[in-house]
């Protein structure tokens, strides 16, 4: 092994939130985060961005299967995917591309753990974040176990965390008939004790309700990040202290122009404060509301399902006997809260299993913390990492397009940070690849019409109509193609 790696770490601190709280230590800050330029520099000392060290990609010899129920479960299992189902004790970070069976790694490890004896059924808790995944990954385990077997708890995070509340609701001093309100109900609620919740600026006096439902987003937003009233309230002070700081800079400068900006800043900043400051009381009166009355909302079934095994050791003593091994579906897209709560859970033995992508992480709009992917390494220096990299779903010229897309997100991805390769090869391999191409139009239904002809063209040629798919961003947006398709008399369902 004469191939040398030197690594360059780069640190910036940026911050994006209005606050956050470090779950993990119990204390409030405002969000740092670290970026790690990762570079691999070989003998010669000239750096090769894609260079990876030699010894990665040597993969251990698979040790045989104890018993053929053990071989039936692996061996159609690829190498990455075997070392992934095998992993004995410890952490363990799978990096699975798309299209790679990190669905099947998840119930296979399930089915694994049962059959080699190291698991109780009810001891292995996998969480995911639909009910449809749930089932799904449910009905996989259901056939791979003998019956009688599959009573393995796969739940979604606000699923588990009910039902812990409601087998725990005495020591929060709670009925243990829960009762959990949606956001509709969030809003009628508050309206109903609208002038409760010390709202001023939030409360016009032409339309009292007008900002009901963005409010009741904004509790549900500060839930997700275990972001309670003391929070709000100290980022909100900060701002007063920024606020003051940018008018005294307006006192020390000569330059009109110079002044006026930093007034306006000051005033901006000001006013943000005084916000928060209102929020913040708004939902402390909120909070007691729903304690008065016994009520929860949907960010209650995980936050208060993490309080309570952050402060009862005894809660927290019965869950970590429950569930010895801990596996999470789809971990780029938890937010802070749900990563919080995992590493909670998998105290002491650390029989934790993450399976995700951050290149798949697309809901940082409803709270995702790629950061929960992106620092598994740090929290977990001893964790194992498997990189999924077959993919069983694409041809060619579809990763490599997807590739040379998702790399513009360097140096921001895992597989820079980690020093891993995450290039996906196609297991798909057609006579004729069909080349991605990208084309645009004026309007829609330029668009539309093209999408059409081109299956008209298609169909002529020998194939279905059931052979082609549409994919659109919203329902809405499919009016247009369907209108086309119905003037080609092409037959079509969505």
């Amino acid at each position: 092994f004469k191939q040398k790696t030197a690594y360059e770490i780069s640190t910036r601190d940026w911050s994006s939130d209005v606050c956050s709280s470090d779950l993990r230590t119990g204390t409030s800050r405002l969000p740092v985060r670290d970026t790690v330029t990762v570079r691999a520099t070989g003998a010669d000392g000239r750096g090769s961005g894609n260079q990876i060290p030699v010894w990665a990609e040597i993969a251990p010899k698979r040790a045989k299967a104890s018993s053929p129920a053990v071989a039936n479960l692996v061996d159609d299992l690829n190498d990455e995917q075997h070392a992934a189902v095998t992993h004995g004790t410890g952490p363990l970070l799978v990096v699975a591309g798309a299209g790679t069976g990190k669905t099947h790694v998840i119930t296979r490890r399930v089915a694994w753990l049962i059959a080699e004896k190291r698991a109780e059924p009810e001891e292995i808790l996998a969480l995911t974040f639909t009910d449809r995944a749930a089932e799904e990954m449910q009905g996989r385990v259901d056939r791979l176990v003998p019956y009688g077997y599959a009573t393995t708890p796969i739940k979604t995070f606000h699923a588990w965390g009910d039902e812990l509340l409601r087998a725990h609701a005495h020591r929060l001093g709670l009925d243990g008939d829960l009762r959990v309100l949606g956001r509709a109900e969030v809003v009628l609620l508050l309206r109903e004790h609208l002038f409760e919740l010390g709202l001023s600026r939030f409360l016009p006096l032409g339309d009292p309700t007008r900002f009901l439902g963005e409010i009741a987003g904004f509790f549900s937003r500060a839930k997700d990040e275990s972001c309670g009233p003391d929070e709000i309230a100290a980022f909100a002070g900060t701002l007063h202290r920024s606020a003051g700081e940018a008018r005294a800079a307006a006192e020390s400068v000569s330059d009109d122009r110079e002044q006026h900006a930093l007034r306006q800043h000051a005033d901006a900043v000001e006013l943000l404060a005084v916000e928060h400051d209102e929020l913040g009381r708004a939902l402390r009166a909120y909070r007691s509301i729903l304690d008065q009355r016994g009520l929860l909302d949907f960010g209650d079934q995980v936050l208060r399902a993490y309080e309570l095994i952050r402060d009862d050791p005894l809660v927290a003593a019965r869950v970590r006997e429950q569930h010895r091994w801990i596996l999470v579906d789809e971990y780029q897209d938890t937010n802070r809260l749900q990563g919080a709560l995992v590493d909670l859970i998998s105290e002491g033995r650390r029989n934790l299993t993450v399976v995700g992508d951050d290149d798949q992480s697309i809901y940082r709009f409803r709270g995702a913390a790629i950061g929960n992917i992106l620092s598994f390494a740090d929290r977990y220096p001893d964790a194992r990492k498997v990189v999924l990299t077959k993919n069983y779903r694409s041809s060619g010229p579809i990763l490599a397009a997807a590739r040379r897309l998702i790399r513009f997100n360097d140096p921001e991805r895992l597989e820079v940070r980690l020093g891993i390769s995450k290039e996906l090869t196609p297991e798909r391999n057609p006579v004729t690849p069909i080349p991605v191409t990208f084309r645009r139009f004026r309007t829609t239904s330029d668009e539309a019409d093209w999408i059409a002809a081109e299956i008209r063209d298609a169909v002529a040629t020998g194939r279905r109509a059931r052979d082609h798919a549409v994919l659109v961003r919203a329902n809405a947006d499919s009016l247009e193609v369907q209108r086309s398709l119905n003037m080609l008399g092409i037959p079509w369902r969505s």
